[in-house]
């Protein structure tokens, strides 16, 4: 790898250190939402404290911060390895931020930025699965495990057997459950909370 690729990275880890849910909360005088509500810094958690607004505005910070660093190495022309050694660490970023502590989100939004980064399509088929989902059975955190466990099928579908792309995309999905798990205890018992009720 060049001096450029390693530069891509760490610049990729630094954008997704940037926690929009911690930032919105402060600048619209709403509380820390790593200790309110569930105590995660995401849009969900954002939404039980401070409503659609702030939730909708963190949510698209999420995923620009996967989004534009991913899209930077594509049209840089980098490699796949380093297409998703970047993708990967803006990821990271958002679940393990160097400038909040290492006190991260869950990192749905920033996955899906970073496969729009990928390919468009594969973004919009995630999101469309996403979307499904949650008409469906109306649960944020199962509309998100569905629709990342079919990522990596999607990257490879429209990518191509591309295995730097496929593998991280299948590495992000595991970290992904791991960090849903307590989501995962709920939906098993029945007690996950509905997005209508959420909203």
């Amino acid at each position: 790898m060049t001096i450029l690729d390693y530069c891509l990275i760490t610049i990729a880890y630094l954008v997704g250190s940037i926690s929009s849910a911690i930032i919105v909360c402060r600048l619209m005088g709403l509380p820390d939402p790593r200790s309110e509500g569930s105590g995660n810094p995401g849009a969900t958690n954002v939404l039980r404290v401070g409503g659609k607004r702030a939730a909708a505005i963190t949510l698209t910070g999420d995923m620009l911060k996967g989004l534009l660093p991913a899209l930077a190495a594509n049209l840089l022309g980098a490699t796949p390895l380093v297409l998703a050694l970047t993708g990967l660490a803006a990821f990271l970023g958002h679940l393990y931020p160097l400038f909040f502590g290492f006190r991260g989100g869950k990192g749905v939004a920033t996955m899906l930025g970073v496969l729009f980064g990928f390919h468009w399509l594969v973004g919009l088929a995630t999101a469309a699965s996403w979307l499904l989902v949650a008409k469906v059975f109306k649960v944020s955190s199962l509309a998100a495990l569905v629709a990342t466990l079919f990522s990596p099928l999607y990257v490879w579908l429209v990518m191509g057997r591309v295995p730097e792309l496929i593998v991280t995309t299948a590495v992000m999905t595991v970290i992904l459950f791991w960090r849903h798990r307590s989501n995962i205890q709920r939906l098993l018992r029945g007690e996950e909370g509905l997005i209508s009720k959420k909203s």
